[in-house]
């Protein structure tokens, strides 16, 4: 709470009025009043979706108010999740009567979508039709779809999130490398993922991305060799990735930079959906504030986390 106190004077034909000279005004300002953030997390029997509902159920200022999904119908939400008590709120494959019962009661409501590519689009302009922004964390998701979005949110002034990352870490590893390619010539990433799906992952694709085009070609000294050992070459100047696959073992991606003298590493190891929860919860308290999709198109996109079928 903040009193602030101030005296008040009025002139009137450049005099101080007497009966205002001396009055002293106190005001007491409470600070501005936020109401409930409503979130519906779709994708919910997923890990992640799981882990989003105790996160969101946890947080300050936020309140699950649907969790949306083709599996586990009518099963509670808190109790898919692991929470030590039922949330009341079972999983549902009706959004609009999510959305309907939110837009109804006037709140601040924010959808979170761990779908699929193919219904990204359709979800965000449902949301949107009801007056509530998106969060999206599609890792597979496509830049065309990614593009129509844009293009729907600035015409329909909502706000959107497409995250390429809810990884705080993976965001630092992003921007230290990119501050650092300019500075070595020679760098090399190594990843590791317990699952041998679409790699290179997506994480060594983006970070490729981010550090080609800076006017730097790396690992001159072989950059055309055609020796699978070597790695794969990601981009034109010359990024190497090498990939390990082995059961049981957490994702991590490391950058390796060389100059002369010295070997400068980056690594960022993600061991559980967990470390994604808190960028979720930034991006739900940033999303209601836009009015368009951001273009965010510097950052990593985490690791795909493997859904489990509902217990």
């Amino acid at each position: 709470m903040v009193t602030l106190c101030h005296s008040a004077h009025t002139r009137t034909s450049g005099k101080i009025a007497r009966r205002n000279a001396a009055k002293v005004f106190c005001s007491t300002q409470m600070p501005p009043s936020q109401s409930t953030i409503k979130v519906v997390i779709i994708g919910a029997t997923k890990e992640i979706g799981r882990t989003a509902i105790a996160a969101v159920s946890k947080a300050r200022g936020m309140e699950l108010a649907g969790a949306i999904d083709s599996q586990c119908i009518g099963l509670d939400a808190g109790e898919i999740s692991g929470m030590e008590e039922a949330l009341e709120i079972p999983v549902l494959n009706d959004l609009t009567m999510v959305l309907g019962s939110i837009a109804q009661s006037r709140a601040t409501g924010v959808v979170v979508d761990f779908s699929e590519p193919s219904t990204v689009y359709d979800n965000v302009k449902q949301a949107a039709a009801f007056g509530l922004n998106s969060v999206v964390y599609v890792p597979k998701i496509e830049l065309d779809t990614v593009t129509e979005l844009s293009a729907f949110c600035e015409k329909a002034s909502m706000g959107c999130l497409v995250a390429p990352t809810l990884s705080i870490g993976s965001v630092l590893l992003q921007q230290a490398a990119i501050q650092a390619s300019f500075h070595y010539n020679n760098v090399e990433i190594v990843e590791s993922r317990p699952n041998p799906s679409d790699l290179p992952s997506q994480d060594a694709i983006q970070i490729a991305n981010n550090i080609t085009d800076l006017g730097q070609i790396y690992n001159r000294e072989d950059m055309d060799s055609d020796n699978p050992a070597r790695g794969q070459i990601l981009g034109e100047d010359g990024v190497r990735v090498h990939s390990m696959v082995l059961p049981g073992l957490a994702s991590s991606t490391s950058i390796n930079f060389s100059g002369p003298g010295e070997i400068y590493t980056l690594r960022h190891d993600a061991t559980t959906v967990q470390c994604l929860m808190p960028g979720l919860i930034l991006a739900i308290r940033k999303v209601i504030r836009l009015k368009m999709l951001p273009k965010i198109h510097n950052l990593a996109t985490s690791s795909r986390w493997k859904p489990n079928a509902c217990q």
